[in-house]
This record gives C-alpha cells, sequence and structure tokens, in this order.
C-alpha cells in the first residue's frame, strides 16, 4: 500500500493557497485580497514563491508575444530647456488670461469673450 508524501504547510500557505483559488475564480472579495496581500507580505516564503511564479509568467507570456518590443515600450521624449521654458510661459499666460476673466475654459474647450 503505497501512500502520498505528507506536504507540510503551515496555515498561512494553506489560507493562501484557498484565497489565490478565490481569486482565479472571481470569487474574491475585498477583505479576502486585503488578507492575501497581508500574507504575502508576511510570509516570506510564500512571497518568493508569488515572486518565482510571477518571474516564469512574465517569461512564458514574452516568449508568446508577435509583437516587436519596439511596439511595447516607447522611448521617453526629453525635453529641451527652451520647451519647458516656452511651456511654462504658457500656462503662466493662460492662468493670467483665466483670472482676468477674459477667457473661460469650458470642458476642456477654450471660449474667448
Amino acid at each position: 500500500m503505497s501512500r502520498k508524501p505528507l506536504i507540510r504547510r503551515t496555515f498561512l500557505q494553506e489560507r493562501y493557497e484557498i484565497l489565490i483559488e478565490r481569486q482565479r475564480d472571481g470569487r474574491a472579495t475585498f477583505n479576502e485580497l486585503t488578507e492575501l496581500d497581508d500574507i504575502v507580505n508576511r510570509d516570506p516564503t510564500i512571497r518568493e514563491q508569488v515572486l518565482i511564479e510571477n518571474l516564469f509568467i512574465n517569461a512564458r507570456n514574452d516568449q508568446d508575444d508577435d509583437k516587436p518590443k519596439n511596439d511595447i515600450i516607447k522611448p521617453v521624449q526629453h525635453h529641451s530647456l527652451l520647451s519647458k521654458l516656452k511651456s511654462l510661459i504658457e500656462r503662466v499666460f493662460f492662468t493670467l488670461m483665466i483670472k482676468s476673466g477674459i477667457m473661460v475654459v469650458v470642458k476642456s474647450k477654450v471660449a474667448v469673450l
């Protein structure tokens, strides 16, 4: 007679498994998600398990994507000192125009009086 080997789990590990199942099924409440977050932050073994799972899931998703990385990650546009100064002057100008009552902003559109 062969028996399955016993798996030693703590209460937090068992509760983590239950809460993860509820989350995957879409039945987890806000309080359960908060409890899950606390468990992951409190127990270093569970945190390590979550990090490893996320690493493998992200690695698998990266391989499945057919899109080039350049389409997903867009480079940051650096603004020159001149463009920053121009933007500052425009903001000051529009602020003064609005405060003086010459210009009125209505639902993201500007109306000149």
